[in-house]
């Protein structure tokens, strides 16, 4: 109920405003003295996924918290696990703004945001000063300006610089807001990065004596050929993970609503079955080979399970998060 409250409010500033709003105040939860409005006592229901034991299966997907500056708020409120991201090795503002749409009827969210965020070093800086008990996953990107060629050595350089800190990396190809991002998903360019992820892995494990699992990050868009091409490669290479599934362009659910004709991937209710659908057909592929991270328009217990259902191991959510508020984490955790 107080959530709803303070949605009311949230909802009368512009969507970016009001995100950057929430995102200073959870940022001093050190300095905050009412941490009691969002904290959350969740029993532990371990599930064990990439070699990692998550203290419960619900995550918070990557894009909310995009420089580590919440870490310890979102993990109070009981996250089983947090991915910040994405970052980049560059900071870099993003696209034009208005970039972040509601779409309040079908409980959806557009974005075109474009990886904005304040750099790599920076990233790990905050996770270095943050405590929590979650596990944390880092999802990185390539910089708007670097030649998609030359992407993976963009990936790369954030990889060497968060693996020590991370309990799991997230590759992000899928989204649709980096000119040419999404043709990484495909054919010789989609092996030529896994295979130089994999190398840079093992490389990257043997330095450290410490092994973090990689998983990569699909759109929802992908035929389901495509998708048997991408399930190829994954365990071609020995890919941890696959996270399924990044927002949508597709707008059929909403071509009527406010914001329906914005630019940018379409997250929420909307994207709910697609990523169902694409979930149900990865693990009939993978043969439960590869744990599926399950993410789109999960905004319910009952949407969790069918995720579950489906395929996947563990559940992120995001713009169910930001419509519920902390009370959907404890929901979900209560019914897996």
């Amino acid at each position: 109920m107080l959530y709803n409250l303070v949605r009311s409010v949230l909802f009368k500033f512009d969507p970016e405003k009001a995100h950057d709003l929430s995102m200073r105040q959870l940022s001093r939860h050190h300095h905050f003295p009412f941490d009691y409005f969002y904290r959350q006592n969740i029993p532990d229901n371990p599930v064990e996924v990439m070699g990692l034991t998550f203290p419960n299966p619900v995550g918070l997907a990557a894009g909310l918290d995009k420089d580590g500056e919440c870490i310890e708020a979102l993990d109070a409120m009981g996250f089983g696990f947090i991915e910040v991201g994405t970052v980049t090795p560059r900071p870099q503002s993003g696209n034009p703004k208005p970039r972040l749409f509601r779409v309040i009827p079908a409980q959806g969210i557009i974005n075109r945001m474009g990886f904005n965020n304040k750099g790599v070093d920076n990233l790990v800086e905050n996770i270095k000063a943050a405590r929590y008990r979650a596990v944390l996953g880092v999802n990185i990107g390539k910089n708007k300006d670097t030649p998609i060629e030359k992407g993976l050595e963009d990936y790369l350089i954030c990889m060497d610089k968060v693996y020590q800190y991370a309990g799991y990396i997230a590759i992000n190809i899928s989204s649709p807001n980096t000119p040419d991002l999404r043709s990484l998903q495909y054919g010789e360019a989609l092996d030529e990065l896994l295979g130089g992820l994999k190398k840079k892995q093992q490389e990257l494990a043997e330095q450290h004596g410490k092994y973090v699992p990689l998983a990569l990050k699909i759109a929802p868009d992908l035929s389901f050929e495509e998708v048997d091409q991408v399930a190829q490669a994954l365990l071609k290479h020995g890919i941890d993970g696959v996270i399924a599934t990044n927002t949508t362009l597709d707008r059929s659910l909403i071509f009527d609503m406010p914001h329906a004709g914005e630019d940018g991937g379409l997250s929420g209710r909307p994207l709910q079955n697609r990523s169902t659908l694409i979930i149900n057909h990865l693990k009939n592929k993978l043969e439960d080979k590869l744990p599926i991270i399950g993410v789109g328009g999960i905004d319910s217990a009952m949407a969790a399970r069918e995720k579950q259902q489906a395929g996947a191991q563990l559940v992120q959510i995001y713009t169910g998060f930001i419509y519920k508020g902390p009370e959907l984490i404890k929901e979900i955790a209560n019914a897996l």
